[in-house]
């Protein structure tokens, strides 16, 4: 009931003119331009669906992968807008693609930000044999054996490669890339040692078991069930973030009193204590950002990974 209640007063008193137009009044389409079962895909389900809920209508999930998302952004671009479809977002969409090929959309004017839900955990690791247990130590083993390190990656500029090249441009370290396939396959080599490092959140089931050593959480916090190893930040790299991160986007034209609403559904949804638990479970943290901070935060990790990418010719074959 106090549900129902917070649905009909208090999102009311939020948006007074999409109240007005009875919105929503049909279900929430929330598109995700990425295939079932991924991180992205498990993120929006559970928090839209709880939003969802708050607003009084269920979410309907649809699911258009392929070309690095660039698919079902695309479809969201060309529906007509009907103030009920949403697109999931991600670093690498809006971020990072356009800087390496050209893409089918404008993140800047086809799409209109509402909230940037949550972060994936990721994790500098290395092989244990290397020698070193801390990022300066690995940086001085680096500068002292140039170009005997390979780090791995889920494939070429992704941004668990992207993570490497950063590190390599700020501490003035020389790597070699190895992409993979994927993730899992890329941890997999760290593991065997096939390479000496990754960045990525793969790796830290292996460090949990001891089979890999974390040295810095890719993240603005500490990870709590690795209290002890320090993030990237605090060990002086990575400081204008950068994050894998997953957020909703609305079709360029839809109302702002709408977007208003739906935002304040999504902090809601990321306050309560049962979201925040089956998200750290899908390995990710509450990183809430309102329409106008998140639209912030994607102009600066554009410029960033744009750098990045000319700095380090980072070129797609």
């Amino acid at each position: 009931m106090r549900r129902r209640a917070f649905t009909a007063g208090a999102l009311a008193a939020m948006a007074a003119p999409a109240a007005a137009q009875d919105w929503p009044s049909k279900p929430l389409r929330m598109v995700i331009p990425y295939p079932p079962g991924g991180p992205s895909d498990i993120s929006t389900r559970i928090v839209a669906d709880r939003a969802a809920q708050l607003l009084g209508q269920p979410a309907i999930f649809d699911n258009k992968g392929g070309a690095s998302g660039m698919i079902g952004a695309e479809f969201v671009k060309n529906q007509p807008v009907d103030n009920h479809t949403f697109l999931t977002t991600t670093t690498a969409m809006v971020c990072i693609t356009r800087h390496l090929q050209p893409i089918p959309f404008d993140p800047d004017k086809d799409f209109l930000t509402v909230s940037r839900m949550c972060t994936s955990w990721g994790v500098f690791a290395i092989h244990p044999s290397v020698p070193a247990r801390s990022v300066a130590e690995f940086v001085a083993y680096a500068k002292a054996n140039p170009g005997k390190l390979n780090y791995s990656s889920a494939g070429l500029a992704t941004i668990t490669h992207l993570f490497g090249e950063m590190l390599c441009l700020e501490a003035g370290i020389r790597m070699t890339h190895v992409p993979y396939r994927g993730s899992a396959p890329a941890s997999n080599a760290l593991v065997a040692g096939e390479v000496q490092a990754q960045f990525d959140q793969t790796c830290l089931p292996h460090v949990k078991s001891g089979k890999l050593v974390g040295l810095a959480m890719l993240s603005e916090v500490r990870h709590p069930d690795f209290p002890d190893i320090p993030t990237l930040r605090e060990q002086g790299y990575g400081k204008e973030g950068g994050d894998s991160w997953f957020g909703i986007l609305a079709p360029a034209g839809t109302p702002p009193a709408v977007i208003s609403t739906f935002d304040k559904a999504i902090a809601e949804a990321l306050r309560s204590p049962e979201v925040i638990d089956k998200l750290h479970k899908g390995g990710a943290r509450v990183t809430y950002l309102d329409p106008a901070a998140f639209r912030g935060r994607i102009d600066i990790e554009t410029k960033m990974f744009g750098s990045i990418i000319r700095q380090g010719n980072i070129k797609l074959p």
